[in-house]
């Protein structure tokens, strides 16, 4: 009874269990929401069992949608509220890794929990009689904070090979620790992984970085196989020497600052975990410097751009990570660096990036430590960019005050190649000097430039 007191549920959800009881069915919450539930978290969503067949549930209740009803599933919408409930069901073979080749509806709980990948997911709460299921121990290993498999785990993972990246993902945000038999048998499981479409373990990736502490399960993937089959250009890291500490190598720097970067930026996020995967090609031994990895930003990029075109990431997402990475190595100097070259560095990286770029080196800087790290020259180079940025000068080609008709029509300049030559030095004329930026003024240099270095080929 104890243990039934841990699960408060909400009103609503209490009221659409007497329907199916009065229906002569039986109700319970399973999976997510009453794992979430006994960790004192709040669900975002709840997911139902019942002995009801599809066809019954949709006679009880009016508005249903059969969202995957070959497999006993229909969404029940109620109250404003969306539950999803699922048959109790039985499960085949799993010969493609993923889906059971046939399933088949039951009467029993504990044959449906019997399925379910994870301890932590396979218990139930009849929400008409309030009893508890727990068949496997899911409650003493949220207590003991454990990932364990339900049953034998190269079964379970045989079954589905996402569930090896799924217990790293439990592991991660839960902030558990894999239990022995479970993290063992997840090398072996590679090859059931294999299986799974670039979509699912995308999808995996993603929730596992945007924990709380993904260097957790980032680090976790690498010493399992994982990343090896994952992102295999990542693992290779583990072979670099960065420095000391969490920076040990490549990898681990990688992985923590991932984890310095802001957990609801996926793209910033996605940049800090490959911003150094290039290294690996462009490591070397420097007499005075020691080590270094010439031009690895604009390798890393080519390398992100790849992995992320791989596992189907969009291509706003691929090409906003592939920028940010080519773009992560600058070194602001205060006093140094002149309003020109602010304005410069903005026209170059784009403004919409900087304040990302910013995040993405406090992110460097915490794979460096291990933890946040004020850098006062990334807040003086913010500062720098505000005053820039406030006084509205041109920092693109769109913002000059002639175009290419108006150069071709008063300056006589050729459209093509040697127009954007044109329109490129009178931009670096601007940002150098934003009292340039006039029609007269523009037209002149570019009449200059145009007869006496382009047309003379100096």
């Amino acid at each position: 009874m104890t243990a039934v007191k841990r699960f408060p549920t909400p009103r609503v959800l209490d009221e659409l269990a007497r329907h199916f009881d009065r229906a002569g069915f039986r109700c319970f919450l399973v999976g997510g929401a009453l794992r979430n539930i006994a960790l004192r978290g709040k669900p975002t969503d709840y997911d139902l069992a019942t002995d009801a067949h599809p066809g019954d549930v949709q006679r009880i209740f009016r508005r249903v949608i059969p969202t995957g009803i070959q497999h006993g599933t229909v969404t029940v919408l109620y109250k404003g509220h969306q539950f999803e409930v699922t048959t109790f069901r039985t499960e085949s073979t799993y010969s493609d890794s993923r889906r059971p080749d046939s399933v088949a509806f039951s009467t029993s709980i504990e044959e449906d929990l019997s399925r379910r990948d994870f301890t932590i997911n396979g218990m139930a709460l009849d929400l008409v009689n309030r009893e508890f299921h727990d068949p496997y121990g899911g409650l003493e290993d949220i207590d003991s904070k454990t990932v364990r498999a339900i049953g034998e785990p190269a079964e379970r993972f045989s079954e589905d090979g996402l569930r090896v990246m799924r217990a790293i993902r439990f592991a991660t945000q839960l902030e558990f620790s894999l239990d022995a038999a479970t993290r063992e048998a997840i090398p072996r499981a590679l090859p059931a992984l294999q299986r799974v479409s670039a979509e699912r373990k995308r999808d995996e990736l993603v929730k596992t970085i945007q924990a709380a502490h993904p260097a957790r399960g980032i680090l976790l993937m690498q010493e399992t196989g994982v990343m090896s089959q994952l992102i295999p250009e990542l693992a290779a890291c583990d072979s670099v020497a960065q420095g000391e500490g969490v920076n040990r190598t490549v990898l681990t720097h990688s992985a923590y600052a991932c984890e310095g970067a802001p957990a609801d930026r996926l793209e910033i996020r996605l940049a800090a975990l490959l911003h150094d995967v290039g290294k690996v090609d462009t490591y070397e031994e420097d007499e005075e410097v020691g080590m270094r990895f010439h031009g690895h930003d604009a390798v890393s990029a080519d390398y992100a751009r790849a992995i992320l075109t791989r596992l189907r990431f969009s291509n706003d997402v691929t090409s906003t990570v592939a920028h940010l990475v080519r773009h992560h190595m600058f070194d602001y100097d205060p006093t140094g660096w002149t309003d020109a070259t602010v304005r410069r560095f903005i026209s170059r990286v784009g403004a919409q990036y900087v304040d990302d770029l910013i995040l993405l080196r406090r992110a460097d800087s915490y794979g460096k430590a291990g933890h946040p790290v004020r850098d006062r020259r990334l807040e003086a180079l913010e500062e720098h960019v505000r005053e820039v940025l406030a006084a509205d000068s041109a920092l693109s080609v769109r913002d000059l005050a002639v175009n290419g008709n108006t150069l071709h029509e008063e300056a006589g300049i050729p459209k093509g190649p040697l127009m954007g030559r044109t329109l490129e030095f009178l931009l670096e004329s601007v940002l150098q000097d934003p009292a340039q930026n006039t029609r007269e003024k523009l037209l002149e240099i570019a009449r200059n430039y145009y007869e006496q270095r382009l047309q003379t080929g100096r």
